[in-house]
C-alpha cells in the first residue's frame, strides 16, 4: 500500500514475556487510538518480527531478527514537528501506557525517515 503521509516515525522495542499480553492490549486499545488522533498523524501501523528464510546468491539465509526489536510500530506523519507538538506529548501520556507498559520495554529505538 502507498504511503500517504511525508514521514514515517518509526519507534521498536521489545517487551518483557510476562507483560506481553498487557504490551499488545494496550497499544492496539489505548496507545494508538490516542496518539492518532494527534494533528498530523495519518495513520499507524503495528508490527512483530516473524522468523523467515529467502535465498540470496545461491544461499539460504536465516531471517530471524536477532538482536533487532521484536515489536515496531510505523506513524505516518505530516512533519517531524508533530512529535514536539502538545497534543503528541499529551497523548503518549495518557492511560496506562506510561506506568503498567512502558517500564517493562526494552531495546528501544526511535526514528523519523522522509519519504522519497
Amino acid at each position: 500500500m502507498p504511503i500517504a503521509a511525508r514521514y514515517l516515525f518509526i519507534v521498536s522495542m521489545d517487551v518483557a514475556p510476562d507483560k506481553e499480553a498487557l504490551f499488545n492490549e494496550v497499544y492496539d486499545t489505548e496507545h494508538v487510538p490516542l496518539l492518532s488522533k494527534v494533528p498530523g498523524v495519518r495513520g499507524v501501523t503495528r508490527m512483530k518480527t516473524e522468523p523467515a528464510s529467502f535465498n540470496i546468491g545461491g544461499q539460504r539465509k536465516v531471517l530471524d531478527g536477532a538482536g533487532a526489536p521484536t515489536y515496531m510500530a510505523i506513524y505516518e506523519i505530516d512533519s517531524p514537528d508533530v512529535l514536539l507538538s502538545k497534543e503528541w506529548a499529551e497523548a503518549g501520556e495518557q492511560g496506562r501506557w506510561p506506568a503498567e507498559v512502558r517500564p517493562y520495554t526494552t531495546n528501544r529505538h526511535h526514528i523519523v525517515r522522509k519519504v522519497i
